[in-house]
């Protein structure tokens, strides 16, 4: 085994994205499948739910319609289902799974085997040994598909699950039903609190286990399944028991194994100037010393030993990291005027440039970039919002009634026309008071939601001081659909992205660069930003500007990442505050709140002080707050 794996007790295979990764599973399942029917034997696969295997299924179907590949001899058994659940309900499994799979392949549909949430209390028990029992009628599972949860369950065997538990009823953790929170209309007190889950023994039976885990968000539990210790309160943890199991990841998701976070440890490297900058500050961070204060035993001891050897001594390598990271510090993100900008993140000229910040939600940019916004705004430079999408699937039901009986009771008082007011308020207030959880709202109430977060975009550019005409709402088609589940970004998308950026012409382009969210509206923004830069590559303005990416209001980039940072003082910060506060629909109790107890004011100043005190800790100057950037190029 290579050096490089030492740290890790479970085969790991890492894929630069998840749509790369799923298509090599997909492949993977298609071979083992036509193996099977060349032997005129049944292929016997265990499948999971969630966001994480949806591009795996969608490259089978792909399979299927193009390729020929049958399911005909296919026997599935699903993980889990929420108990108690209809078949029927939007949110069960048994409806993913036909959305998803079932019902565009030629699979048989006696031979889809889906736990059942909608039997008896008093028959459960026997249901579950039931469906051991036809698993192993069978043979076995073949080839077991598994996500993994933030906090390392593996089908809906939480914490505390032990080795050889066995099919049940499982009581869900509070972190998996707040996780599931975005599929029953943001109301945690909709979710199940219950689980039928295929037992930790019959996973770990199964022939050949794959696991999937995209984005940063799995990183952490990741690196402490597959290195760490095997424990009950990790429950992926088991795996390294298992013979033929591989987790494939993306890069996002690998992030936090040894061998990305720290390969010098294990290995000998190519010490290119990133690399460098990435080991020293971690070295200082680890040691809780200023970069200056490094020295050659603190290399040596650390497996940076050849470093030294490639580079000279410590105190040159500091002196050039310091450099490197006391240059990505500016109040200027627009660039200073009349200043030598050698050093400096940003061009000094145009003295006044073209700003488009896109902000994928109608907040996004006052939550991640508010202070750099308002020093744009300040200091002369020509600043465009496009707010990509309408956000409205993220306001309160309660809330866009609050707004229609508003409207009816203000034309009531003023003896405006009554006609319209009444007849939406009469049928929103049929439609909400009868709405099943999960259920598309009609487009007369999505179009009040959307116009509440318009409106309060709008307040907060009047509270920065941007011009109503330099703020702009694409409403990007892509993100209509009333669900949380998007469409993926198509040519109009980027067509009406592109046609803002060629009317502007900007000089500089801010975007939220959620590269790690493989699912998230974010990522699906920046993907239409991306493809609209391609289209206009040509252009002679494109070719002079500059795309910065701001990261979300869950995360920051990685010190040795960062490219600008701006400072912020605390009437800046709390300036930030009251912008963010414009957003009354995403305070208390925000609808998709995620596993994040903090209001999103609370998220992003917290995030801003860290990346403050990261840079203070590495001995440079200690501010209140930073916001920093990465920049795109291409």
């Amino acid at each position: 085994m290579s050096k490089h794996f030492t740290y890790e007790k479970i085969k790991t295979a890492i894929f630069e994205n998840a749509e790369t990764a799923s298509k090599k599973v997909a492949k993977e399942i298609a071979t083992f499948i036509n193996e099977k029917a060349a032997e005129n034997k049944h292929c016997v696969l265990g499948l999971a739910t969630g966001s994480t295997p949806k591009t795996v299924y969608s490259e089978l179907v792909r399979l299927h319609k193009e390729e020929g590949l049958s399911f005909k001899h296919v026997i599935t058994f699903n993980l889990d289902e929420y108990y108690p659940i209809h078949p029927n309900a939007v949110q069960s499994y048994f409806r993913f799974m036909n959305e998803q799979l079932f019902d565009h392949i030629d699979i048989l549909p006696e031979n889809c085997n889906i736990p059942n949430g909608h039997v008896e209390i008093e028959n459960i028990a026997a249901h579950c040994k039931a469906y051991e029992n036809k698993i192993d009628a069978y043979g076995g599972i073949d080839l077991q598909i598994l996500g993994i949860g933030s906090n390392g369950h593996i089908g809906f065997n939480e914490p505390g699950s032990l080795m050889n538990s066995s099919t049940r009823l499982m009581m869900l953790d509070h972190s998996t039903r707040v996780g599931a929170i975005s599929d029953f209309s943001g109301n945690l007190s909709y979710v199940p609190k219950k689980a039928i889950t295929l037992g930790v023994s019959k996973i770990l039976e199964a022939k050949r286990i794959i696991l999937l885990a995209w984005g940063e968000i799995k990183a952490d539990i990741v690196a402490d399944a597959v290195e760490g210790i095997v424990t009950e309160e990790i429950p992926a943890s088991y795996l390294q028991t298992h013979a033929n199991t591989v987790f494939v990841l993306d890069e996002a998701a690998a992030k936090k194994l040894t061998r990305i976070k720290t390969p010098w440890l294990l290995d000998t490297i190519i010490w290119d100037e990133q690399t460098t900058k990435k080991a020293v500050t971690h070295l200082a961070i680890t040691l809780n010393k200023p970069i200056l204060q490094l020295t050659n035993k603190d290399y040596n001891d650390n497996g940076m030993s050849d470093l030294l050897a490639q580079s000279g001594q410590a105190y040159d390598i500091n002196i050039r990291i310091f450099s490197h990271l006391q240059h990505t510090i500016t109040g200027w993100p627009g660039g200073k005027p009349n200043a030598d900008d050698h050093n400096r993140p940003e061009r000094a000229l145009p003295q006044k440039k073209r700003v488009i910040i896109f902000s994928p939600h109608p907040d996004d940019d006052i939550i991640s970039m508010g202070g750099t916004f308002q020093r744009l705004v300040d200091q002369g430079h020509d600043v465009h919002i496009a707010y990509q999408t309408s956000g409205n699937i993220a306001v309160a039901d309660d809330e866009a009634f609050r707004f229609i009986e508003f409207v009816s009771d203000l034309n009531d008082k003023f003896d405006f026309d009554k006609t319209g007011s009444s007849n939406l308020y009469n049928k929103a207030k049929e439609f909400l008071e009868h709405k099943k959880t999960g259920e598309i709202d009609i487009p007369e109430v999505r179009f009040v939601k959307g116009l509440i977060r318009k409106g309060e975009a709008k307040a907060t550019g009047r509270f920065v001081g941007v011009p109503p005409q330099n703020m702009h709402f694409l409403n990007l088609p892509f993100y209509e659909t009333g669900m949380v589940e998007k469409n993926p970004i198509g040519e109009n998308d980027v067509n009406i992205i592109g046609a803002l950026i060629e009317q502007i012409k900007p000089h500089q382009v801010f975007a939220a660069g959620d590269l790690a969210d493989p699912h998230g509206t974010h990522k699906v923004c920046l993907d239409g930003i991306f493809a609209a830069f391609k289209k206009l590559h040509n252009e002679t303005f494109i070719k002079d500007c500059w795309l910065w990416l701001y990261s979300g209001a869950w995360a920051e980039w990685d010190i040795h990442q960062i490219e600008m940072a701006v400072p912020m003082s605390p009437d800046q910060i709390l300036k930030k505050r009251f912008g963010i506060f414009k957003h009354q629909s995403q305070k208390d109790g925000v609808v998709f709140q995620g596993n994040d107890s903090r209001e999103f004011w609370q998220r992003a100043e917290d995030r801003n002080k860290q990346t403050a005190d990261i840079y203070n800790q590495l001995g440079l100057a200690q501010y209140a707050a930073m916001e920093a950037f990465v920049r795109w190029k291409g």
